[in-house]
């Protein structure tokens, strides 16, 4: 019997449902993420229909609004002080890449052929896009046994990155809590600004408008306004910089002349809603993969990740030593190039409510980790990935 979209919806929300309880529950040693992939995963070769999240009202279409629309917001969420600043966990992210192409393009070849190799490691650096670039250009060589290899690649080296993501970010955030209980705030963190203080007091070049127009489709339209801005820069460069790093600069600068309200998206109202369907989509992807086909590639796979990921950690500790990183933060901003954005926004976040025991903790916590962690995960994802993935396939 074919499922309704109702039922679709509700499927889907289940899995993310589950997902949550069980972090919650395990206090963020399990994330979320890592437990609803896993069910979609189930659910895809069991029961659930391929497109039962584009059946759930989570399509392509929401997606080109909610990334833009929430990228634009997350902006809305730092200064300009405190973008700027994330610019060692920049070095410490691209240095973790050059480790992962380190180990696989040495061991990995000792190990693999080169086009097994060619093939893994863009998507082991990056997202969905490195992935489908790699898969086209296998077909387009005749390479057809391996087109599903980055595919597959990309559907698994997420399950190693969420857990240890959020290990690394709980050894961190502990450390980062003892050092606030002991000696108070950071007076780094206090000049860069807070996420959640509103500097209502502080003169803007536009000024707000009155309460009663400060309405969700208000916002939302100066939102997606701003996001279009981003694409339409973005086509400017030919695609050299990527839309949604542009839309997270746009929302910083927007929010300080006083175009868009601080955290404009959780003001409307819509916040969450985005989130969980963006999440939902980036599950949907699993579907691609059959298990004979990911049985059949799997040893490779899992060797592959592990060298990466080995790589990663030896040059991300040791740039990040030279930068004030920890070894545990160094290695998770480097981590987020297996995964990248909505999820390394949940994990992180969860990390810090399950850390912190006061809001003002928890708060604090998230000032410190997720501006790092957001902009690791956009510059591995959304930039990096794609120009080694161009690169590499012209090596194939």
């Amino acid at each position: 019997m074919e499922l309704s979209s109702v039922e679709c919806f509700l499927i889907v929300m289940a899995f993310l449902l589950v997902g949550e309880v069980i972090s919650e529950k395990t206090k963020a040693y399990v994330p979320s993420v890592f437990i609803s992939a896993v069910l979609f995963l189930i659910g895809f070769w069991t029961f659930a229909p391929k497109d039962i999240v584009v059946r759930a009202s989570f399509g392509k279409e929401f997606i080109q609004i909610a990334m833009g629309l929430l990228l634009v917001h997350l902006g809305t969420l730092m200064s300009l002080k405190k973008l700027i600043a994330q610019w060692k966990a920049v070095v410490v992210a691209v240095c973790g890449i050059c480790g992962i192409i380190a180990l696989t393009m040495s061991v990995g070849l000792l190990l693999f052929d080169w086009h097994t190799v060619i093939a893994a490691t863009p998507p082991l650096t990056g997202g969905i896009v490195a992935a489908l670039l790699m898969s086209e250009g296998l077909k387009a060589q005749g390479l057809t046994t391996l087109a599903v290899l980055p595919i597959a690649m990309f559907v698994t080296h997420s399950f190693f990155g969420y857990p240890i993501t959020s290990w690394c970010l709980k050894r961190e955030g502990r450390r980062i809590v003892k050092d606030f209980r002991e000696n108070g705030p950071d007076p780094k963190v206090i000049k860069e600004g807070s996420m959640f203080k509103e500097e209502n007091n502080r003169k803007k070049l536009i000024p707000a408008l009155p309460k009663a127009y400060q309405s969700s489709p208000m916002i939302l339209f100066k939102v997606i306004l701003v996001s279009m801005l981003a694409g339409w820069l973005s086509k400017l460069t030919g695609g050299a910089v990527n839309q949604y790093v542009i839309c997270l600069i746009l929302g910083v600068v927007f929010c300080e002349l006083g175009f868009l309200e601080e955290q404009s998206l959780v003001k409307a109202g819509v916040f969450n809603w985005l989130i969980l369907g963006l999440l939902a989509y980036v599950f949907s992807q699993l579907s691609s993969v059959t298990p004979s086909q990911l049985l059949g590639i799997i040893g490779p796979i899992i060797v592959l990740i592990i060298l990466g990921i080995l790589g990663m950690f030896i040059m991300s500790m040791l740039v990040g030593r030279h930068l004030g990183f920890s070894k545990e933060m160094a290695f998770a901003c480097a981590l987020t190039a297996l995964f990248g954005f909505p999820a390394d926004y949940v994990i992180t976040t969860e990390v810090c409510k399950s850390v912190g025991t006061t809001e003002e903790e928890k708060n604090y916590l998230i000032d410190i980790l997720l501006p790092r962690m957001l902009v690791g995960g956009f510059m591995t994802v959304s930039i990096a990935s794609v120009i080694i993935a161009s690169i590499f396939l012209k090596l194939l």
